[in-house]
Formats: structure tokens, C-alpha cells, sequence
């Protein structure tokens, strides 16, 4: 069987260490978008779209016609452009099914009322594990990879695998597990079900955090991800679990966590202006960290 190779370009949106990727078949060609990022100034409030439209200016040069935003998980470190470029595109906008539970946990969280519906009708498509999409003549298969958070989706293209947050570059390791709905050992089933794959298999991570002796990296391989830190070799689960455990008691919460959920399990849009015309982000106190705020 030959296997589609389609052609993957990269965005680094270095300020939040995520990636965005344009996975499309050449040029004219159908495409998808995988993880956009919307800039925001947290001093300051203020959201920005440059980064987004340097996904846009790609876009258009090569002509391609984008079908798919695709989010690999309501992620919680950076605000997600999929509703800017939906809009801006034409595309569907799709995440795993998943997100309904985790709607279900923050719209408690955050006090909101029945203005939100936390029933996944935020976006167009919520995909179940298996799923399969078609990108043109490329087709998206969905892998359900729970464990960072309940929605974690992996999206099968051709040889490339675009992989969330579930593991990072080899000498980095594995996604934290501590928000609610986390669970390290479906971590570790996931990250089982990642490196099963042909060895061959291009991974896309959604993030690097590069220690100073390298740049960052996109991509990597199943065959690579053998020297991980957080489970190479025949690493057990409950190996696993107690690692992940000790290491997430230690992390600090991401900076942007309560901004970037509440844009987030909206599919990317602000949340409605008030009567003033001005749209807010609620900050519920005392609920998340350490009582001593230190790591």
C-alpha cells in the first residue's frame, strides 16, 4: 500500500512555544490547518492576529483551499485563531468529541450560566475516535490519545502524525497530566498507541520547550521517540504514572491557562460584549495551584 506523504509547513509562534501547521497535497491543493494560535498581551488583555495571518498569507500564495481547522485539544497555554480562520476561510472547524466533557468541567469552573452550552455546538464537527475526514485527496484519520486532557486527539495524515500535546521532543518528554479530566495512565496507553505506529511515521508535536543547546523542533519519528526520557525503552505504566505524578505536583500553572480555556472550548471565539460593548475573561480565585503560588 503506499502511503500519502503530504508536504507540511511550520509555523513557531515562539512566545507560547506552539507550532501550526498547513498540511496540504501541493500547490492549488486542498488543505488543513492544525492548531492556530491567536496572539494575546495578557498585561494588557488584548488579542492580535498577526500570527494567524501569517498562516493566511501561506495559504493564499499557494493557493490552497482549506477545508479543515483541525484542534488536537482545547489546549490551555495558548488562545486558539480557529474561529478567526474559519471565518476568514470558509473552513470547518473540528476537534474530538471529547470536548464536551471537558465544556461540561470549566463551564462549572468559571460560573458561566445558560449563555453556554456546553454541548460541542461551538464547533462544526466534534470527531470520534476512528473518524476518518477527507482533505481533498488526503484523508485525516482521528486517534483518540486521552490523558493530558479528555478531547486529545492525534490526526493520522498520509505518514505524518500530528500529536498535541500527548508527547513532545525526545529529550523533553511527555504532556502533564494534573488539569481535571488528566490521567496518567491513559497518558501512557496513548503514548503506546502514538509509538506503535510505523517506525517511519513523521510526528508532528504541537510544542517545544528546547533546552539551550538546541533550536526548536517540529517534528520527529516514532523511531526517535524510542530515546524519550518519560518512556523509552520497556518504561512500565506504573513507572510511568509515578513520574508524571512527582513532576506535575512540581509545575507551576501555565500562564494563560484561564484565558486560553475560556476562548478555547468556545472554538476559539471571545466570549459575548457586554452591554458596554466590551467583551471580559473571568479570573475564578483560589481554585488552581499551590496555596503558596510557587511551584
Amino acid at each position: 500500500m503506499n502511503i500519502p506523504s503530504p508536504a507540511v509547513e511550520a509555523f513557531f509562534h515562539a512566545d507560547t512555544g506552539t507550532f501550526t501547521y498547513v498540511v496540504h497535497d501541493g500547490d492549488g491543493s486542498v488543505a488543513a490547518i492544525v492548531d492556530p494560535v491567536l496572539d494575546y498581551d495578557a498585561a494588557a488583555a488584548r488579542t492580535a492576529t498577526r500570527s494567524a495571518d501569517a498562516v493566511l498569507a501561506f495559504v493564499r500564495a499557494h493557493r490552497l483551499r482549506v477545508e479543515w481547522i483541525l484542534e488536537t485539544h482545547a489546549h490551555a497555554d495558548h488562545l486558539s485563531a480557529g474561529a478567526y480562520l474559519r471565518d476568514a476561510l470558509g473552513a470547518k472547524l473540528a476537534i474530538g468529541r471529547g470536548i464536551v466533557d471537558v465544556q461540561r468541567t470549566f463551564k462549572t469552573l468559571f460560573g458561566w450560566g445558560e449563555e453556554f452550552v456546553a454541548d460541542g455546538r461551538q464547533f462544526d464537527h466534534l470527531l470520534d475516535d476512528g473518524e476518518v475526514i477527507a482533505i481533498g485527496a488526503l484523508q485525516a484519520r482521528a486517534m483518540a490519545t486521552p490523558g493530558h486532557t479528555r478531547d486529545s486527539l492525534t490526526y493520522l495524515i498520509g505518514d505524518a502524525a500530528f500529536i498535541g500535546d500527548t508527547l513532545f521532543a525526545p529529550d523533553v518528554g511527555s504532556a502533564r497530566c494534573d488539569f481535571p479530566g488528566g490521567d496518567a495512565a491513559q497518558l501512557y496507553a496513548s503514548i503506546r498507541r502514538i509509538l506503535a505506529l510505523p517506525e517511519s511515521t513523521r510526528l508532528y508535536l504541537c510544542h517545544d520547550y528546547p533546552p539551550a543547546s538546541r533550536g526548536e523542533q517540529a517534528q520527529t519519528s516514532v523511531a526517535a521517540q524510542a530515546a524519550n526520557v518519560h518512556v523509552a525503552g520497556a518504561a512500565s505504566e506504573a513507572a510511568f504514572v509515578a513520574l508524571r505524578q512527582a513532576r506535575d505536583a512540581r509545575l507551576p500553572v501555565p500562564r494563560l491557562l484561564l484565558p486560553a480555556l475560556q476562548v478555547n472550548i468556545r472554538g476559539g471565539r471571545l466570549p459575548e460584549a457586554d452591554g458596554n460593548g466590551i467583551a471580559y475573561l473571568r479570573l475564578p480565585l483560589n481554585q488552581l495551584g499551590h496555596t503558596t503560588g510557587v511551584s
